[in-house]
């Protein structure tokens, strides 16, 4: 219990040290390059409490986090089920993972001209780019995860007569959780990635939208404003999952 203590506090150390190297460093090259294109810190900051004040920011976020968790929620809802069947089917895992890792590696950004013929600009095309981005991580990890199940415990579970309902849920999703959460939180960030890349390519709101609207005008103090607040929502994103992930193990293991 010390010694995890320890380590969680020499991350937590190590973090905030990268974090203050990582700010003095953009202060010190602003002030060397002295670029109008390279804010200042305090430049930012300031420009921050302007957008944070005149009403722009927070409902940018709320709308990119609104498509963002439609379109994850909508992902995992049709990945998981698909991955899992795929997993404990192996003859339709087999026939299918071709498939899907030929979809997996076709950028997304190659479908934004189809779904803007057939869905238009609106919330139907971002939460479908959304869905795209986030489902194939999800039904993956899934997929491997249930199709990797230990085969000492399927022949044990055999071995005692149960029956395959109880084998799927008491073994085979039990022990694909690990990978079930580790897909949800890859999922999670390249879904977060796709709600920005779609409120760019269709109906230019939210933080997307301000990313466009500074870029092009080179209001650069509050495009780092933006590109800012989407780290921040990365990072707590990926951290709430990665404690998921964590309880999940604990729990396996316990």
């Amino acid at each position: 219990m010390q010694h995890a203590e320890r380590e969680h506090g020499m991350i937590a150390g190590l973090r905030a040290l990268v974090l203050v190297g990582l700010v003095t460093a953009w202060w010190v090259m602003a002030a060397v390059l002295d670029n109008p294109f390279i804010p200042a810190p305090a430049e930012t900051a300031a420009a921050g409490l302007r957008l944070i004040q005149n009403g722009q920011l927070l409902p940018a976020v709320g709308n990119s986090l609104l498509v963002f968790v439609l379109g994850f929620g909508l992902a995992a809802l049709v990945a998981l089920p698909a991955g899992v069947l795929m997993g404990a089917w192996r003859t339709l895992g087999r026939a299918l993972d071709p498939f899907a890792y030929a979809f997996a590696a076709t950028p997304r950004v190659a479908f934004i001209p189809l779904i803007i013929v057939l869905l238009g600009i609106g919330t139907e095309a971002k939460l479908t780019v959304v869905f795209l981005g986030a489902v194939m991580p999800i039904l993956l990890n899934t997929y491997s995860g249930v199709a990797q199940t230990d085969p000492s415990l399927l022949e044990m579970a055999r071995s005692v007569k149960a029956g395959r309902w109880d084998v799927f849920t008491r073994i085979m999703v039990p022990g694909a959780l690990p990978s079930i959460v580790t897909g949800l939180r890859i999922g999670a960030t390249i879904g977060l990635i796709s709600t920005v890349v779609a409120e760019l390519y269709t109906a230019v709101q939210g933080l997307g939208g301000l990313l466009a609207l500074y870029g092009n005008s080179f209001r650069m103090a509050e495009y780092f404003v933006v590109v800012l607040t989407l780290a921040a929502i990365g990072v707590v994103v990926t951290e709430s999952l990665r404690l998921v992930e964590k309880l999940v193990q604990r729990r396996r293991h316990g």
